[in-house]
């Protein structure tokens, strides 16, 4: 016991996680106005851009976070927690990059009411995934535990209204859409938006084991 407490204790990893939270919420934002002004060539690459700056700012944070994962004695929660919370982050800012990336490679030509809809829906998951997030550092009073735990509830509340915007988009694309090829289109792109929502939800449900197991 008293070696352990000798050892070296690093507290980095909270803000660590609040600046990858931060770069979410960038990169949601950003993918946001891209999808808003989809119409003006420029601001559509200026955004594609954003886009782009916070997921490679975010993969930074990543790498620090696996760094230290191996060169901290101890850690403030469990190790697999640490890099199993980093990494789910990490693919919810690949995902807004993925998204962004696939409008531009199959020349998506304008944007659908579905797609601004689940866009939305990101936009509001990602903002809830950096509120639990800041949470996390305090999780051992109870009111800050049961306020994150509250958080993560908001987000599996979001996922769903992204499912049931999912379904009434593919019902009115395969009743509707008479272009094959567009059809292909944008049935990935509703898929990568709603997959967006539902890494988010996995970051929540991560949050959750950390909360109740730690706090």
């Amino acid at each position: 016991m008293l070696f352990s407490k000798l050892l070296p204790k690093e507290g980095n990893f909270f803000e660590l996680f609040n600046q990858h939270a931060d770069r979410i919420v960038e990169a949601a934002q950003a993918f946001q106005k891209l999808v808003t002004h989809y119409g003006d060539p420029l601001l559509r690459e200026k955004y594609n851009q954003e886009v782009d700056n916070a997921e490679r700012a975010a993969d930074r944070v990543t790498h620090e976070v696996n760094r230290l994962i191996h060169t901290t004695f101890i850690t403030p929660i469990d190790r697999e927690q640490i890099h199993g919370l980093i990494n789910l982050m990490d693919d919810v800012a690949d995902l807004l990059q993925d998204s962004a990336e696939t409008m531009a490679l199959y020349d998506i030509h304008h944007m659908t009411d579905e797609m601004v809809r689940l866009t939305e829906l990101s936009v509001k998951c990602c903002q809830r995934v950096q509120a639990a997030v800041k949470l996390l550092g305090r999780i051992a009073e109870q009111p800050v535990a049961e306020a994150a735990l509250k958080t993560c509830e908001e987000i599996d509340q979001l996922e769903s209204d992204a499912d049931r915007v999912m379904r009434s988009a593919m019902s009115k694309l395969f009743r509707f859409e008479p272009d094959v090829r567009e059809l292909i289109k944008l049935k990935a792109i509703y898929e990568l938006l709603e997959t967006i929502t539902d890494k988010c939800e996995d970051v929540a449900n991560q949050i959750e084991g950390i909360v109740l197991e730690n706090s």
